[in-house]
């Protein structure tokens, strides 16, 4: 049974907050969160973090205006999820707006697996690049770098995920995690890094008066490459038309839509840093001035634009773009996000919606096998999940593992076949776990056992050989056996405590919505004991509730349970805004409930 806590909070923090115009109560979530000044909840964009104190973005920087200076041929090099992709227009776009010639590709993860492999390389030879740039991967890309230095290619790194003990030989690494890089926020996305690349890019130009100088036109058409036994790699092709005096400088800020989507799909941590770009995209998609492929994604979810929330990024939009790399190709969800084609972009948000569609079918025909699998077994038994399934399909097993943590608690690795010798996982884990460094200590114990690793404390993946599945299932239970305690496998239930008849208000949820909320900064949620006047089942599946507290009567909804409740429970509940017919009210979202 999971145990409820509520959040602790210095009340003399909560009381400053509050003297400075914050209402109490947000003034108390706020507090909760670390907040300690008001003005750490400032979404300026004067307030983001330098990054100039980044390590190798400058050097980077300089590397870049020299290729466009010199009319060279970039390659940006995606990864496959929604941080990737986003990353991928983010740097397609930005390099674009400074006349930069770039092309990209991303390979097909069931092709090619994870990261700049020599494989990949040899790919991206063919489009005769003279600088590659990775976004979202390259840290642990060893091999891959030195395949693209003996074929005469520069690599720029650019990534956000940890190193492993060898850094790759490339001309330039931009990333905050690596060794000595003292840039304070550890925390950005992939997208996040990329765009701080493309800050320091357009200082780098101004300083050379770049922006009053001629330069070739942009001029866009897409490209195919296509080889026997390789999938088609897409590329955005900037040609020169011309020449054009740019005065003015190009406005970055054009891109903090898609900055916000991959910092929230990709769940990194929202701290101060985070939440300023996340709340500057998010303003500009209700502003109505989001890319023709995110307001295509929320169309085809029947999301109003104007009321969107970091929510939508994360469990609507992000979904979607996710589900081309899950199950087919990247490319798709990069050309969503680089169209400027309203028609376009609904045909291609059209597709990651059945994608999406058929995604959510295969995860649950693996959840089901997986609940089969485990009737036989105790979960409490052990520390960890790993399970293994030669019917599951690749691109979703990261999802299987997810909702298996979160219904079991345990760190979980669930496995798909990736050829007759390999099996391929994808793992996510729970507080007081670093799975990374989990798994980075089964290798150094059993250097036999892994193949390779890489991601998060959170979520990473992992291949293992097939014969090598039973052996690497018992040392990673070794491993958490002795990282984990009785207590970290308790789930805990944090809510920000009980609210009085009188804080139920419209109001106060409307004004929840606005904020940002996410990993590390989460949405808040409250508990109290309320009276169940009357519940009935909608939709097969949820129940709808009508609630009673303190003679007060507030609608809500559970969602994914059609039990019938007693007179009486206690329950964790957000506020949420509820539409319907046009008119708006207040309705409690049950997360959980308790009763005897």
């Amino acid at each position: 049974m999971p145990r409820i806590a509520t959040r602790n909070y210095s009340a003399e923090t909560a009381q400053t907050l509050a003297d400075s115009g914050i209402t109490p109560l947000l003034a108390r979530v706020y507090a909760a969160r670390g907040v300690t000044h008001a003005d750490e909840l400032a979404g300026g964009l004067t307030r983001l973090l330098s990054f100039e104190t980044m390590k190798g973005i400058t050097a980077m920087a300089v590397r870049l205006a020299d290729a466009i200076a010199d009319g060279k041929k970039l390659l940006v090099v995606a990864d496959y999820d929604a941080d990737g992709a986003t990353a991928c227009a983010v740097a397609v776009r930005g390099l674009q707006m400074f006349g930069a010639r770039v092309e990209f590709i991303v390979p097909n993860r069931f092709e090619y697996g994870y990261g700049l492999t020599p494989q990949i390389v040899q790919l991206a030879a063919r489009f005769e690049p003279d600088i590659i740039v990775t976004v979202d991967n390259g840290i642990a890309s060893v091999d891959g770098v030195a395949e693209a230095n003996r074929l005469g290619i520069e690599v720029l790194v650019t990534d956000h995920h940890l190193p492993g003990d060898e850094l790759p030989d490339a001309a330039c690494i931009v990333n905050p995690n690596q060794p000595g890089c003292p840039f304070p926020s550890k925390n950005l996305a992939g997208v996040g890094v990329m765009f701080y690349v493309l800050l320091s890019l357009r200082a780098e130009l101004r300083q050379r008066g770049v922006f009053n100088s001629p330069l070739p036109q942009v001029g866009l058409r897409e490209g195919r490459s296509e080889a026997a036994g390789h999938p088609p790699a897409y590329s955005l092709r900037v040609e020169g038309a011309g020449e054009r005096g740019i005065q003015v400088e190009p406005n970055l800020a054009t891109l903090l839509d898609l900055v916000a989507l991959g910092t929230v799909a990709d769940v990194v941590k929202l701290d101060q840093n985070n939440r300023i770009l996340v709340q500057q995209g998010l303003a500009r998609i209700r502003a109505g001035r989001g890319c023709a492929g995110i307001n295509a994604l929320l169309k085809m979810a029947r999301k109003q634009v104007e009321q969107v929330s970091s929510y939508e990024l994360g469990f609507v939009v992000g979904p979607r773009l996710n589900a081309a790399g899950r199950l087919e190709d990247m490319s798709l969800g990069i050309r969503c996000l680089l169209t400027d084609d309203p028609d376009e972009a609904a045909e291609l948000a059209r597709q990651l919606d059945e994608l999406n569609r058929a995604r959510r079918d295969i995860e649950a025909d693996m959840q089901e096998s997986a609940l089969a699998a485990l009737e036989q077994v105790d979960p409490s038994d052990g520390h960890t999940l790993t399970l293994y399934n030669e019917d599951w399909h690749q691109g979703v097993i990261g999802i299987l593992a997810s909702r298996l943590k979160d219904r079991f608690h345990r760190p979980v690795i669930a496995f798909a076949r990736a050829n007759e010798e390999e099996l391929k996982g994808s793992g996510r884990s729970i507080p007081g776990l670093h799975l990374r460094d989990a798994l980075d200590l089964v290798s150094k114990r059993h250097p036999q056992l892994i193949q390779k690793f890489g991601g998060h404390a959170m979520a990473a993946g992992v291949s293992v050989r097939t014969e090598h599945f039973e052996a690497f299932r018992a040392a990673f239970e070794a491993v958490a056996q002795e990282l984990l305690s009785t207590a970290d496998l308790t789930k805990v239930i944090e809510t920000d405590g009980e609210l009085t008849a009188a804080e139920f208000s419209l109001e106060f949820a409307r004004s929840l919505e606005q904020q940002v909320w996410g990993q590390g900064f989460p949405q808040p949620s409250f508990e109290g004991e309320f009276g169940v006047a009357s519940q009935r089942v909608v939709g097969e599946k949820h129940l709808k509730l009508k609630l009673e507290r303190e003679g007060v009567p507030i609608e809500a909804i559970m969602f994914n349970h059609a039990d019938e409740l007693p007179p009486r429970a206690h329950f964790v509940y957000s506020l949420s805004v509820n539409e319907y017919n046009g008119r708006q009210s207040l309705q409690l979202v049950i997360q959980h409930c308790e009763y005897e």
